[in-house]
């Protein structure tokens, strides 16, 4: 793979930007938008870049840092659920809450925003403060946004409890968008005023890059990942009046700050240090591109992924039409196919020639990428399913073993299929990635090829690759775990409504 992007530099200008501006006061809340580990969103655009790289920056001073969790009580509520794990956000606190200890840092407490009572969300409550997790409930905010008198008042921020803190630098994490950290970060501005301490708010958002072109790559591609959140980039025209500087911001922010800028003057009582909402921000993202020509390719193919996931989760239900519309708009406007990711031709070609029409239930193909070049291709069977048989494909390739050479024993195979059919009842007898990788698994035990073979399966991390069909949750989740890119055809393998 081809690098664009200097992690290391990336992380010594950021870990400095941000102490540079916790200097300014006693304290300083800083909002973290975008995923805090795991931005996977950020390796495929910035090629280089640590998909752990924010996480990895508070650890280089984890001694000023204390973490604070937003939760929205509506999302707990309506179970929704983070499409790229595909667990509940309640489940993905929990998650957070583990691997932030897992990194040394201190988890201050979860805060539940919007919170009305909603039976959901108390059961969830209860679960953390039985676990011995701090736990605070802020009410819906009276005038927020608009009403900067109510908002800054008793009746306003001042009805929420104070979150009590101990460290420099506190960070507001979440689960997803719209969770309410900018509120909780505004309300604590309010207390600690209050109180006569200097505290500070700033955001640390990697997308779009502030100092990148309004219609890079780069840039075009945060908005094909949020054509859901109806984000548009445009320019900071804010930053631009004050000091002739092109910089580039989102929609959201630019039309939030003039009372943003308000409600904090009328907390601190002075004129703020912000100028702009690009002078709010924090991020050193864009210091770290070492190679344009690398970035802008990768931002590229991560805008036609964008374009598959929309179309598959507008088929699921999740999405409206009007994301749909937008994502074949951002793709017209620079001039993009579907078919300029390499291996959709190649999978839609291989299912052409080997499936039987009359037959639809046997159409799957998976077509995958190495890194290479090399494609590799996989088809759905009576054995396994189309991912299955292409990771399987693949590792033999890699571990130059014949194809008519077996890596499972069916010693192995025949107790998993009888199982899965006489057994546990299911109606899909064919085994998926998951099954496959465990039954090879425990063929290494005996069979030294399959042991070699294993170890190949590392070689698929940053691989790409497209199935025909609608992948399930459990062959996508393999796909993740392995780190590599799946794109999927807009279509369902099978008529059936239910698949169990």
């Amino acid at each position: 793979m081809k690098i664009g992007f200097d992690h290391n530099k990336y992380l010594e200008e950021q870990s400095k930007y941000i102490l540079e501006r916790v200097n300014n006061f006693d304290k300083l809340y800083i909002e973290f938008g975008g995923k805090l580990i795991g931005d996977l969103h950020a390796k495929r655009v910035l090629p280089g870049f640590d998909e752990n790289a924010k996480i990895k920056v508070l650890s280089h001073i984890k001694e000023k840092v204390e973490v604070v969790i937003c939760v929205y009580a509506g999302d707990i509520e309506r179970n929704k659920v983070r499409g790229d794990l595909g667990i509940t956000y309640d489940m993905e606190v929990m998650r957070l809450i583990d691997d932030l200890k897992g990194y040394d840092l201190d988890v201050n407490s979860v805060v539940i925003t919007r919170y009305e009572d909603q039976p959901a969300a108390t059961i969830f409550i209860n679960k953390l403060e039985r676990r011995g997790v701090k736990v605070y409930r802020h009410r819906t905010t009276k005038g927020y946004p608009t009403d900067v008198e109510t908002i800054v008042s008793d009746d306003g921020f001042g009805a929420n409890p104070y979150i009590e803190t101990t460290k420099p630098i506190v960070v507001m994490t979440a689960p997803g968008p719209n969770s309410g950290k900018l509120g909780t970060c505004l309300s604590q501005l309010y207390h600690e005023n209050k109180m006569g301490r200097s505290a500070g708010y700033s955001k640390y958002e990697t997308f779009p890059v502030w100092n990148l072109p309004l219609k890079h790559p780069v840039n075009i591609a945060y908005e094909a990942a949020t054509v859901d959140l109806k984000d548009v980039n445009m320019i900071d025209s804010f930053h631009l009046e004050k000091y002739g500087e092109t910089t580039v911001n989102y929609n959201r922010d630019i039309e939030l700050f003039p009372v943003l800028k308000k409600i904090i003057e009328k907390i601190t009582g002075q004129e703020s240090m912000f100028q702009s909402p690009t002078d709010m921000g924090v991020n050193r993202v864009g210091f770290g591109i070492i190679d344009d020509d690398v970035v802008k390719d990768a931002a590229i193919q991560e805008i036609i992924r964008r374009y598959f996931k929309t179309l598959c989760e507008y088929k699921k239900g999740s999405l409206d039409k009007e994301s749909v519309s937008r994502i074949k708009l951002i793709m017209e406007e620079l001039g993009l196919k579907p078919e300029d990711r390499k291996v959709v031709n190649i999978a839609r070609d291989y299912i052409k020639k080997n499936c039987d029409i009359l037959d639809v239930s046997n159409c799957q193909a998976v077509a995958l990428e190495l890194e290479d070049g090399t494609m590799i291709t996989g088809k759905f069977s009576e054995l396994m399913n189309g991912s299955a048989a292409v990771i399987l494909n693949a590792i033999k390739y890699l571990a130059e073993i014949q194809d008519d050479i077996h890596l499972i024993s069916p010693v192995v195979l025949e107790p998993i299929i009888n199982l899965k059919k006489n057994v546990l009842q299911s109606r899909k007898i064919s085994l998926n990635a998951e099954e496959v990788m465990m039954a090879l698994s425990i063929s290494a035990v005996t069979n030294p090829v399959a042991q070699y073979a294993m170890k190949k399966i590392s070689n698929l991390n940053g691989c790409q690759a497209h199935s025909t069909v609608i992948l399930s949750k459990s062959d996508e989740q393999v796909f993740r775990k392995l780190g590599i890119d799946i794109t999927c055809d807009s279509e369902y393998q099978s008529t059936n409504l239910y698949e169990g």
